[in-house]
């Protein structure tokens, strides 16, 4: 199960990227938060030293071809980890490491607002490749 909590919870996003849309459920990690960073268009998953609890979706039913889709697209510095979610099951999570990390939370209104359909088209874009050279290194 992943953890989203950026913009991976927009449909229009998992589409682009796995040309689906997997099952999903409404979640919470306490603890946590939805940083904005500086310079890019999608949060971070960093500690929230006030209690607060970052909102997202969990993805329930990821082939293992996906996973690799998600893992080859999501950003080096992120590291894929286990978190404790508001029901009391943990599930996978990209948190950010650290650096780059703005004061403010990132906002899922102003990012479909502002990013989402330039976004969706490159996701598209990257997935065509990404799928492309993970068939052929499967296959090598």
């Amino acid at each position: 199960m992943l953890f989203c909590y950026g913009t991976l919870q927009l449909p229009e996003v998992l589409e682009a990227l796995l040309g689906r849309i997997p099952a999903r459920t409404p979640a919470s990690a306490p603890g946590w938060r939805a940083a904005a960073l500086e310079g890019r268009v999608y949060p971070g998953l960093v500690a929230d030293a006030l209690g607060g609890a970052a909102t997202g979706l969990l993805l329930t039913d990821l082939s293992t071809e996906e996973w690799r889709i998600l893992d080859a697209f999501e950003d080096d510095r992120y590291e894929l980890r286990q978190v404790t979610l508001s029901t009391g099951d943990r599930g996978w999570a990209y948190i950010w490491p650290g650096g780059d990390v703005l004061s403010h939370d990132w906002s899922v209104e102003e990012f479909r607002t502002r990013h989402l359909d330039a976004y969706a088209a490159r996701c598209a874009r990257i997935a065509a490749e990404l799928t492309a050279g993970l068939r052929r290194s499967s296959t090598q």
